[in-house]
């Protein structure tokens, strides 16, 4: 059974008023699949139940658990590679000589599902960075859910072995069961928050790299300008701002400029460009 284009419709306006996600007509198997484990979890008998009750009984909660289920939290340890690879090589390097009067770095993993990319820039920082310097790494996702999995900085197997070389398994995680558990040393410069990026962001001193990938494919130009516009407000005038190898700031937001670095590209803002500025054109 597939959803009637009723119930479709009810769940599309949903995610789009509380998380700005697009679901075009034709998900709707996709959002079926992704809500039978919801509506067994509440108790109802199925998918169809548990939206009519909710039709009828509006519930944070519940619509919270939609939310979750709906948004896409693919994700590995250093995905894509190329972003880290010119963070390592292009962009820390010169903020180490930018950043000498503090000696401290300071990195947004936006949309960081269950935590792999935030701990993934941890370990970069640790084994960059020199002596006496310090980092902080801010994780944020849209998902309750995504966003408690990634404080237990817990993992198993399967999920190490998406992308997570041996040394750094050895070095930076500790057994715990059946799983494995981020250890104590790299935990504490790692810190999640719920946030969602189409709204005001809360007040938050400025980073130096922000990591915004395979997000902006989920929205239309209006909301993919606001997101843009939110994240300048919070990147340093000399900071650096990695998206999706499929996403980009051009015809969208003009303050920035693509930049190479590497074997990939990162964008950053225009210089004499006031942080949050208008998009021109």
């Amino acid at each position: 059974m597939t959803l009637t284009q009723s119930e479709f419709v009810f769940v599309s306006q949903l995610v789009r008023r509380e998380a700005s996600i697009v679901l075009a007509p034709g998900k709707e198997y996709l959002v079926e699949a992704r809500l039978i484990p919801v509506a067994r979890a509440v108790g109802a008998a199925g998918v169809s139940e548990f939206l009519a009750d909710l039709q009828r009984r509006p519930d944070p909660a519940k619509q919270r658990r939609i939310i979750d289920a709906l948004t896409t939290n693919e994700t590995s340890w250093f995905r894509d590679r190329e972003p880290f690879a010119a963070l390592n090589d292009v962009v820390l390097p010169e903020l180490i000589k930018s950043r000498s009067a503090t000696r401290k770095i300071r990195v947004w993993s936006a949309a960081s599902s269950s935590g792999q990319e935030a701990y993934s820039l941890a370990i970069t920082m640790q084994e960059k960075l020199p002596p006496g310097w310090s980092y902080d790494i801010m994780g944020t996702d849209i998902s309750t859910e995504m966003v408690k999995r990634a404080e237990t900085g817990e993992y198993s197997q399967v999920e190490i072995n998406r992308g997570l070389p041996a040394a750094q398994l050895v070095q930076y995680f500790e057994r715990a069961g059946a799983h494995w558990r981020i250890n104590a040393a790299l935990r504490r410069n790692v810190s999640f928050r719920l946030m969602n990026l189409t709204t005001p962001l809360p007040a938050m001193q400025p980073f130096d790299v922000i990591f915004l990938r395979n997000v902006l494919i989920y929205f239309d130009v209006a909301t993919k300008r606001t997101v843009l516009q939110n994240v300048a407000k919070l990147l340093r005038p000399d900071g650096w701002l990695f998206l999706g190898a499929a996403e980009t700031t051009i015809g969208i937001d003009d303050n920035y400029e693509r930049v190479a670095a590497g074997r990939t590209s990162a964008y950053r803002v225009r210089t004499g460009t006031p942080a949050g500025a208008p998009r021109r054109g």
